[in-house]
């Protein structure tokens, strides 16, 4: 099963991972991850306006962690012959602008994606001398796959791994709420029909209901 077929099933019964028990050990070389400044409840958003990322609060990533992003993304949702890549639809966006959201669970994602990066850009020197945004595809997934599950990373790799189950639900949810994504799901909703003829009888049958 590839990639991108196992984050569609994934999809369908997406959960938060437990946050608890991080005990620091990621670097935090790209800054202190605190609170954002902005204010967390305010008056309703005026719902006939188009809003851009950075119009309901100040934005969270560097250009470096933008990058970083962009090959994470990449590599959880790789462009390929039925849809493109994560970041050419707008992940990275969706992403810096949820992090940075001044609401309770926002900013403990915020915590977690900020150290994660730093920690695999650590661990990109570490490993190959260089930084992520460097690394060749083959050494880009294998410090991937050390990370890929939660359940199976070794002790010293846990939140390392636990970073990366959060930071791959997030690009998921990004990119399959894109027309894109869903085309790709072969999502068919939202679509006006002529008429409705109610259930197929072989359904009702099963059901007991005829």
């Amino acid at each position: 099963m590839d990639r991108r077929t196992s984050i569609r099933w994934m999809l369908t019964a997406v959960t938060s991972l437990p946050l608890g028990g991080m005990s620091g050990l990621f670097s935090t070389a790209y800054g202190a991850p605190g609170k954002v400044a902005a204010v967390s409840y305010g008056p309703d958003p005026d719902l006939l306006k188009i809003y851009h990322p950075g119009d309901l609060w100040p934005l969270t990533f560097t250009p470096a962690q933008r990058q970083l992003a962009t090959v994470l993304c990449d590599v959880i949702i790789p462009a390929d012959a039925s849809s493109p890549s994560a970041s050419s639809v707008g992940v990275v966006d969706f992403v810096d602008e949820w992090i940075s959201a001044p609401y309770e669970r926002q900013q403990e994602d915020r915590k977690l994606v900020l150290e994660g990066f730093a920690w695999f850009d650590a661990e990109s020197s570490r490993r190959f001398s260089k930084s992520t945004t460097a690394l060749s595809a083959a050494q880009l997934h294998a410090i991937c796959d050390d990370i890929c599950h939660v359940l199976r990373a070794k002790a010293d790799l846990l939140e390392a791994a636990h970073f990366f189950a959060r930071y791959r639900d997030l690009t998921a949810a990004g990119f399959y709420t894109t027309p894109q994504g869903r085309k790709d799901l072969q999502y068919v909703g939202n679509m006006p029909l002529p008429r409705f003829d109610g259930p197929p009888p072989e359904v009702l049958k099963k059901v007991g209901l005829a």
